[in-house]
């Protein structure tokens, strides 16, 4: 299985999102190969500010392991993850973090700039599938403002 395929499996969320009127964040939890949670922005479904794609996903998996840490597990998420669900992934100590588009507007760099914010031992990649991402988080906020 390769980057892109669990991509796409984040973006699956991210496009139920969509169908249901949240802001299109996806993202699914991987160990050994496998999806072991997945997740969906459902902020405003549940009336929760912190109900985002990451920490979704991060409580599924943490039940799923009996545990809360994620030492041998990778995060897909489609877009850049914000400053709240940065320091939800420093505390699991994921291995690895994996983003397809950047946010320039609510994404932790915009306050974290040159610091790495993650736990020390967290790999971090980004640009995967980035076009297909991003585009659906256009597509979204364009409908949006056609309402």
């Amino acid at each position: 299985m390769t980057d892109e395929y669990f991509m796409q499996q984040a973006l699956k969320q991210a496009e139920q999102a969509f169908e249901e009127g949240e802001v299109p964040v996806g993202a699914v939890v991987v160990m050994n190969g496998k999806v072991i949670a997945r997740g969906y922005n459902m902020t405003e479904k549940l009336k929760d500010p912190t109900a985002h794609a990451e920490m979704i996903a991060l409580t599924s998996a943490f039940s799923f392991l009996g545990g809360k840490y994620l030492p041998d597990a990778t995060l897909y998420v489609t877009v850049e993850p914000c400053l709240m669900c940065t320091g939800a992934l420093y505390w699991s100590k994921i291995t690895r973090i994996v983003w397809g588009a950047d946010d320039e507007k609510n994404g932790h760099r915009r306050i974290t700039k040159d610091e790495f914010p993650f736990h020390p031992k967290t790999v971090i990649d980004k640009g995967i599938l980035k076009d297909e991402c991003a585009a659906l988080m256009k597509e979204f906020f364009r409908r949006r403002r056609s309402k």
